[in-house]
């Protein structure tokens, strides 16, 4: 294509707080990486689609540019590694509008997706970017050279949107010249620990579309891994580590004081999933990258728990044993206890609980523990490791952890049926185990038999979760309530004759669950 210019976009990108925008630029350590003029420039940038939003279903930005009385078509290809650090193929050229013209379209890489869109209708605009750019260029001692980006300005949904809809825009972007991204995230880190700075894994694009469409952020549910049937073992790790990192950044942005709880349930499994990997596939990488993580995400675990732990028992738990005819506690007089009052005390706790989640989440802490994680990516191939296990298929691989996890469900689960609270648990805890490793790597196995096998352990999980959810329920109300409180003694014997019922059906779910063949031990 003449006049094109095509490469491989890698950039870091941060919130920052705009009160500190004009901070950055003269920060010490930015100061010592200049490495030429800074320069400041208003961009205009107007992003097109078709009506039924064929290019963001393909995960393809195509966007018109102006700077001064200059005009830049660039399209930008589904990103390689989604979030805080980005990388995406991209493709520009000059124009003399805005409008992109069909016949550059059809000599780009995607040319497919563009003659699919525009045969479904004309491509148009959905919002526009205006924001002031503060471009400062930088070199690290190591050669690696990149520039700092400062962006503030709009969001702007295009006519036909919600009238007026809008959102400022507020960020940095560490973009790689060439060299070494990881030093990227180190300058981040830097960042986030004295100018504050948080994580923001979502492109100007997808905040657009959402506006332009009237939708509000949704908490980010676990997505299986694509993996090739010849995947290495290597590989497939740090795919799944990537879309660990991916579930726990998506849900970041639902912070602070989320409404739903379902922020705080879905970020506490993706912090869980990334713990379960580094103990299935943790010989893939450097030994010290796995402590760090392994202590990081025991932190975030101790930090989000008791705020999980507070909404189930609030919003489950509870109007449960409410519903319950036989539940109906009374004070030592016999007077019905007042639910109102007691009702009040487990929201304040709960309110506490969800104060120190947010901390967490906000802290320069988290950022840093993310960052790690994307540098573990990065880093995985200039790790030592075992060339065993480096070399080997995934799928083979897979066969031995999958297999060494399945023992320790079965030991564990071989006295279910007379099994104390503490020894389900351990149970609970092993299927738990089993199951993220399953979500990993079934894609590397036959779709029928791996999804079988995952519905019965799921179900042998979620019930093995009712029980633990009513075993737990009277330490809650103790720690609310007082160990003497009659309410307290009300949920214990309603704890006691839930837990009771549950036995036949975690006893059903374990036979249907041993009854199954694992779905890899067959080729």
């Amino acid at each position: 294509m003449t006049g094109a210019r095509g490469h491989a976009e890698i950039e870091v990108k941060l919130a920052l707080d705009p009160a500190l925008a004009d901070a950055l630029p003269a920060h010490p350590a930015v100061g010592a990486l200049r490495r030429g003029p800074t320069r400041v420039a208003r961009l205009r940038t107007i992003y097109h689609d078709t009506a039924d939003r064929r290019l963001a279903r393909e995960g393809i930005a195509l966007r018109s540019r102006r700077t001064g009385r200059r005009w830049t078509i660039a399209v930008k290809g589904a990103p390689g590694a989604a979030g805080t650090l980005a990388s995406r193929p991209e493709i520009e050229w000059p124009s003399a509008t805005a409008a992109p013209d069909p016949l550059r379209l059809s000599a780009t890489p995607w040319r497919v997706v563009f003659a699919r869109a525009l045969a479904r209708g004309s491509l148009a605009p959905v919002f526009e970017t205006d924001v002031e750019r503060t471009t400062i260029p930088v070199a690290f001692d190591d050669g690696t050279t990149a520039t700092i980006d400062i962006d503030r300005g709009w969001i702007v949904a295009s006519a036909g949107s919600p009238p007026r809809a809008r959102a400022a825009v507020c960020e940095v972007e560490i973009e790689l010249g060439r060299g070494d991204p990881s030093r990227l995230l180190d300058l981040a880190g830097l960042f986030a620990d004295e100018l504050g700075c948080a994580l923001e894994p979502r492109s100007k694009a997808e905040r657009g579309y959402a506006l332009a469409d009237g939708r509000t952020p949704v908490p980010v549910k676990a997505r299986e891994v694509d993996l090739a049937a010849g995947a290495g073992a290597r590989a497939a790790a740090v795919a799944m580590l990537s879309e660990c990192i991916r579930q726990i950044e998506g849900n970041a942005v639902g912070f602070p004081a989320p409404a739903d709880p379902e922020w705080i349930h879905q970020i506490r499994i993706g912090v869980r999933r990334l713990r379960s990997l580094l103990a299935l596939s943790g010989d893939l990488f450097a030994q010290e990258r796995v402590d760090h993580l392994k202590h990081e995400t025991r932190w975030l675990l101790d930090a989000l728990g008791p705020a999980r732990d507070l909404d189930v028992y609030a919003l489950q738990t509870l109007p449960l044993a409410l519903d319950d005819p036989s539940f109906a506690p009374a004070d030592r007089a016999g007077a019905p206890w007042d639910w109102r009052a007691y009702s009040r005390r487990v929201a304040v706790r709960r309110r506490a609980t969800h104060s120190d989640a947010d901390a967490a989440i906000g802290s320069p802490r988290f950022v840093r523990f993310v960052l790690s994680a994307i540098a573990m990516t990065i880093a995985a191939d200039d790790d030592r490791r075992r060339p065993e296990d480096g070399d080997t298929s995934a799928r083979a691989y897979a066969r031995r952890r999958l297999e060494r996890r399945a023992r320790r469900l079965d030991e564990a689960g071989a006295r279910l049926v007379h099994a104390t609270d503490d020894q389900r648990h351990t149970v609970r805890i092993a299927a738990k185990k089993l199951r993220y490793a399953t979500e990993f790597y079934a894609p590397l196995f036959p779709r029928r038999r791996a999804r079988a096998f995952r519905e019965r352990l799921e179900r042998l999980q979620d019930v093995l979760g009712e029980f633990n959810d009513a075993a737990v329920a009277p330490r809650v109300t103790a720690s609310i309530a007082g160990p003497a409180s009659p309410v307290t003694a009300a949920i214990d014997a309603w704890s006691r004759a839930r837990c009771a019922r549950l036995a036949d059906p975690i006893d059903a779910a374990w036979r249907r669950y041993a009854s199954g063949r694992p779905f890899w031990d067959r080729d």
